[in-house]
């Protein structure tokens, strides 16, 4: 494992006045992450921000009411990622739940339409005779100003729904959803796509109400939260209150069994019982398996999947979405591979790395870019850019993720001023971004960035760090606490799942699988004798049992064959 810091979460002294009814951890762990009052902790959809703050919601909400009582054709242009499959989900099933009669989809493809709502996706649409009256952008579309114009000039009317960042200049679109637009009230700016496109849905039917449109019987929007949830958790947005809340409702949903066929069947190809899910298994089992389409093949599949309404057809889906996630694995694990190599040409020691790195390999996959920059990103903890080949043969695509202390869409921002027309195009947010270079460009490129990189970072921002709630009292490491933490969240992007610290003696250490590190582990302040599991630290590891070590873990239950024990999940561990 790579050397990490160990830091401590600071704990607030006074959590006085709220939490009275609270088991003290969760009270001290809640308290950690910026909760100072009992009404941040309810998760009843009655404390959503209301959708109405929305800026250019009414007028959204005209022209669906227009496409409903007129009887327009509609068509909803998602996005090939998780956010924006559940986004063109929760549109084509809400919409017509709600009385939309002629409604379609379309999703660009990542290899040869790029981002989001273009002209030549316009164009094609007048080609195939299939121009749609209205048509609903969904996780895209702030951006996509020449789009939006080639649309308009048909005749079609665009409404956006959007989640990202804006730029200086807005598309010039009917009306535009979207919290991060300037001028927008909307108090929750990390709501993810399918999040905003849900708000719209539940005005539409406000509207619908109130003029006695709506179907008999009303329908019941509230059965689209395992979709939101789903898209909430996988795009890795700030889990706030208002976030916690859709991600809380519909784990709710899927427990009981009420979650669309095509969820449960993606739990079901990955070996999870839905009754015991939790946001991670959303993040690291569901949320993969869609995203794998996108990466690969085609998202549309990933929306068949989820629009499917048998078990039979959803299963079918959701194992041909298991295959491209066990062939992205197999890609992802050689790109890295070739990667380790480069990095190794670059330079002998860690310290020798620039700031920013900026890796290219030609037999790199399109699809796959964003999950090696991560994963090297982890590895050496600097911003990381993978490129791989465009399909024209002259441009190269890169994916971006970033660290603590660098947002890495302003990064860009300053390389694209310092360097005009270097990017084609980018954009992104603050831990992740996307852009377009010239082939002969990357050298003048890498450069750039890192010098972007250290005139942002210092030198301390490059060491790795890893953030703990501190140890567990002897009296707290049990299965009950395994239980409770499990139960206690949603945990997520920025209200982390509780993580501990502790010294313990290690009894014993194996390897199992290659890769994985089985540990038999007891407190150095005593009490009993705990299993431990660090995943994929490799087959050389020190040998712990001389030193004993320090472990960084969360408390999980672990049931084989029958038995259920505490078990460590170990994040990191380094000798005494």
């Amino acid at each position: 494992m790579t050397p990490k810091k160990i830091l401590r979460r600071p704990q607030p002294s006074d959590v006085a006045g709220w939490g009275q009814n609270l088991p003290p951890i969760l009270r001290r762990l809640y308290a950690a992450r910026g909760v100072h009052s009992d009404d941040q902790l309810q998760y009843t959809l009655k404390h959503l921000a209301s959708p109405m703050q929305l800026r250019g919601i009414d007028r959204a909400v005209e022209l669906l009411a227009e496409a409903i009582v007129q009887k327009q054709r509609v068509m909803v242009l998602g996005d090939f990622d998780a956010d924006g499959a559940t986004s063109t989900s929760v549109a084509m099933l809400g919409l017509s739940m709600l009385g939309v009669a002629a409604i379609d989809f379309r999703v660009p493809s990542r290899f040869s339409d790029g981002y989001g709502l273009t002209p030549g996706i316009i164009h094609r649409l007048q080609e195939e005779g299939d121009l749609p009256d209205l048509l609903v952008t969904v996780d895209n579309g702030i951006s996509a100003i020449e789009g939006v114009r080639a649309a308009r000039e048909l005749g079609i009317k665009v409404v956006i729904t959007d989640h990202h960042l804006a730029g200086d200049e807005l598309p010039d679109a009917d009306a535009i959803v979207n919290p991060n637009q300037p001028g927008c009230p909307f108090l929750s700016k990390n709501a993810a796509g399918v999040g905003v496109m849900f708000y719209v849905l539940t005005a539409l039917r406000k509207h619908l109400r109130d003029n006695n449109l709506l179907p008999d019987p009303e329908p019941n929007l509230g059965s689209l939260l395992d979709l939101v949830a789903l898209g909430t958790v996988a795009d890795v947005v700030p889990l706030d209150h208002n976030n916690r809340i859709f991600v809380e409702q519909g784990i709710r949903r899927i427990r009981k069994g009420e979650a669309r066929p095509g969820i449960l069947a993606l739990l079901e190809v990955a070996g999870r019982d839905y009754t015991e899910i939790s946001a991670t298994d959303l993040g690291f089992v569901v949320g993969p398996r869609l995203n794998a389409a996108g990466r690969l093949d085609d998202m549309s599949i990933g929306i068949a999947c989820l629009l499917a309404d048998s078990r039979d057809e959803a299963l079918r889906l959701a194992r041909e979405l298991d295959n491209f996630n066990r062939e992205r694995r197999s890609i992802e694990k050689d790109m890295k591979a070739q990667a380790q190599d480069l990095l190794a040409s670059m330079s002998l020691d860690i310290e020798g790395l620039p700031w920013g790195l900026a890796l290219f390999d030609q037999d790199w996959h399109q699809g796959v870019i964003g999950i090696l920059a991560a994963r090297i990103r982890e590895q050496t903890h600097r911003p990381t850019i993978a490129f791989a080949p465009d399909d024209d043969g002259e441009h190269l695509k890169g994916s971006a993720r970033s660290i603590p202390g660098l947002h890495i869409r302003d990064a860009l921002a300053v390389v694209d001023a310092k360097n005009p027309g270097l990017m084609k195009k980018y954009g992104g947010h603050a831990m992740a971004a996307g852009m377009t270079i010239a082939r002969d460009d990357l050298e003048r490129f890498s450069n750039a960035f890192d010098q972007a990189v250290r005139d942002t970072l210092k030198p301390e921002d490059l060491e790795a760090a890893i953030t703990t709630d501190g140890p567990l009292a002897p009296d707290e490491l049990n299965l009950d606490t395994a239980y409770l933490l499990k139960r206690a969240g949603p945990w997520g992007q920025h209200f982390p799942e509780p993580v501990f610290d502790g010294e313990f003696r290690v009894v014993s250490q194996r390897i199992v699988g290659e890769n994985h590190l089985k540990l038999v582990l007891q407190p150095v302040e005593g009490g009993g004798i705990i299993d431990g599991i660090a995943f994929n630290t490799g087959p050389e590891v020190p040998d712990f049992t001389r030193s004993g070590a320090r472990v960084v873990y969360k408390p999980d239950a672990n049931t084989f064959r029958g038995r259920t024990n505490l078990q460590l999940l170990v994040d990191y561990l380094e000798p005494l």
